[in-house]
C-alpha cells in the first residue's frame, strides 16, 4: 500500500495510540506469571502480535488480540516450555530479544527466526551472555543473526557485555533473571546506549513484583522471583508514537493540534516535548491531564544528542529539513541497526525531497536554510517510522508526495493515516 500525501493544514483533538515498548514488555511479564493478567488499553499491532505468539509457543494464552481490543487477556506459563514449532519473530526486533533470554530458560531447545529485516539485525552479544550464564546459544549462520538455537535452563550469574549494541539485551537478561536460579548481574564494558528503555523496563517489572537494581556501571535481579499475575496492568501513551503528531503540529497546525494520551512515564522520547521547545515550537504539557497543545511555528536548527532516543531521529531530521539554519543529529550510529539503517534512509528520503543533507558515521546533519522541501516519490524501506516521518514531510512539502510502503505503520501505529486524515490533512491510500 502507498499513501500520497498533499501539502496541508491539521488542527483538533487526536489520541496517541499506547506504547509499543510498554505493550511488548507487559505481554511478556504477565506470560511469567502464574495467573492471568488483564492489560488494559495495550497498542495491538504486527509487532506485539509476535510476542503474544511467542508466549503462546512458551505455553501461555493470549487473549482479545482484536485490532480495535480496549484489553487483552495473558494466562502466564510461569516457567517457559520448549515450543514446538519454531518462534517467528516476523519483523519485531524486540520480541526477538526479549524471548531469546526466554528461550534459555527452556529445557529443550528453541529456534527463532523471523522476516529478511530481522535476519539481519545483530544478536551476538546477547548469546555470548547466555553461553556465559550456562545456558545454549547459537546463530545458525555463526554470523550473530537469525535463525537462533537457545536453549536452557539457564543457571543465571555475573556476566558482562557491551551496553552500545542495543539497551534490549539487557532488558531480555533482566526479565528472564528474575525467574531464573541464580539471578543475573550485568556488567556493562561500554556506555550503554538507548537507556531509558532499560528504565521503562524497570518500571514496569515494579508494576509485576519484580524487583531490579540499577549498579551504575550494570544492572543486577535477583533469582527465584515471582511475578504478580491475576490483575490489572495499563499501558501508557507512546512517546515515539506521539513525535510524529507533535511534528505534524509545529509543522502544519491551522490554530492548534491537541494530543491526548501523553501521560509521564520513564519513555525517553518524551524529549521531543523539550526538543521541540528548543527549537522554537509553541508547545505546552499539561501533564496531570495527560494532554500536548502544539502551534505551527517557525523552528530554527539545534544540536541533538540522539544516543538515548533513536526512535526520534527520523522525526528530528524532518523538523531539521523545515527549520531555519542546521539541525545536528549526533551519537547516532546505533540508529543505523533498526529495521533499516535509518541514518541512511532519511538522509536519501530527504534528499529525494529536496533537503540538503550531510550524513557521517554517527551523526547526520540537515541544513534548512538549503532546503525546500518538494512533494516526490519515496520509500519507507519497509520501516514504520521511515514511512510515518516521511508522511509529515509531505504535509510541508510543495505538491504530492508519495510514500511507498505505507501499510508498514501496523507495526507501532495502525490508525496513523485515519487520524492525520480525521485532523484535516490530505491523505489518500492506494
Amino acid at each position: 500500500m502507498n499513501a500520497d500525501i498533499g501539502s496541508s493544514r491539521v488542527s483538533g483533538t487526536v489520541r496517541a495510540p499506547p506504547s509499543k515498548s510498554y505493550t511488548h514488555r507487559a505481554i511478556l511479564a504477565a506470560g511469567y506469571g502464574d495467573g492471568t493478567t488483564r492489560i488494559e488499553r495495550p497498542l495491538v499491532s504486527a509487532d506485539t502480535r509476535a510476542t503474544a505468539r511467542a508466549v503462546e509457543a512458551f505455553g501461555g494464552r493470549v487473549e482479545g488480540l482484536a485490532d480495535d481490543s480496549e484489553h487483552i487477556t495473558v494466562e502466564g506459563f510461569g516457567h517457559p516450555e520448549t515450543p514446538a514449532n519454531v518462534v517467528d519473530c516476523a519483523n519485531s526486533g524486540t520480541t526477538m530479544r526479549l524471548v531469546t533470554a526466554t528461550a534459555a530458560l527452556a529445557e529443550g531447545l528453541t529456534v527463532l527466526t523471523g522476516d529478511g529485516s530481522l535476519r539481519s539485525r545483530p544478536h551476538g552479544p546477547l548469546l555470548a551472555a547466555i553461553e556465559e550464564l550456562g545456558g545454549r546459544a547459537e546463530s545458525t549462520r555463526a554470523n550473530g543473526q537469525a535463525p537462533l538455537v537457545v536453549g536452557g535452563p539457564m543457571e543465571g550469574g555475573r556476566v558482562s557485555m557491551p551496553g552500545d549494541v542495543s539497551s534490549q539485551f539487557v532488558t531480555a537478561l533482566l526479565m528472564a533473571g528474575a525467574r531464573s536460579e541464580s539471578g543475573i548481574e550485568i556488567d556493562l564494558e561500554t556506555e550503554l546506549k538507548s537507556s531509558p528503555y532499560v528504565e521503562i523496563t524497570r518500571e514496569l517489572l515494579a508494576d509485576f513484583g519484580v524487583e531490579t537494581e540499577n549498579e551504575g556501571e550494570g544492572f543486577a535481579v535477583a533469582g527465584g522471583q515471582a511475578y504478580d499475575a491475576g490483575g490489572e496492568y495499563r499501558v501508557p501513551g507512546d512517546f515515539s508514537s506521539i513525535s510524529y503528531l507533535l511534528a505534524a503540529g509545529a509543522l502544519a497546525a491551522d490554530d492548534e493540534l491537541t494530543v491526548e494520551g501523553a501521560r509521564p512515564s520513564a519513555q525517553g522520547d518524551s524529549a521531543i516535548v523539550e526538543i521541540l521547545d528548543r527549537m522554537g515550537a509553541e508547545i505546552a504539557w499539561e501533564r496531570d491531564a495527560g494532554t500536548i497543545s502544539i502551534a505551527r511555528s517557525p523552528l530554527s536548527g539545534v544540536e541533538i544528542d540522539v544516543g538515548d532516543t533513536p526512535d526520534l531521529l527520523p522525526t528530528l531530521a524532518v523538523l531539521g529539513a523545515a527549520a531555519d539554519g542546521e539541525t545536528r543529529l549526533v551519537n547516532a550510529e546505533h540508529v543505523r541497526y533498526k529495521e533499516t539503517d535509518r541514518v541512511s534512509a532519511m538522509a536519501d528520503e530527504l534528499e529525494t525531497m529536496g533537503a540538503t543533507v550531510t550524513e557521517r558515521e554517527d551523526s547526520l546533519t540537515i541544513h534548512g536554510d538549503d532546503s525546500a522541501l518538494q512533494g516526490a516519490r519515496v520509500d519507507g524501506r519497509g520501516d514504520h517510522r521511515i514511512v510515518m516521518a516521511l508522511a509529515i514531510a509531505g504535509l510541508v512539502a510543495d505538491g504530492t508526495t508519495t510514500v511507498v510502503g505505507a501499510d508498514h505503520v501496523d507495526v507501532s501505529f495502525p490508525d496513523f493515516f485515519a487520524i492525520l486524515s480525521d485532523a484535516g490533512a490530505d491523505v489518500t491510500l492506494n
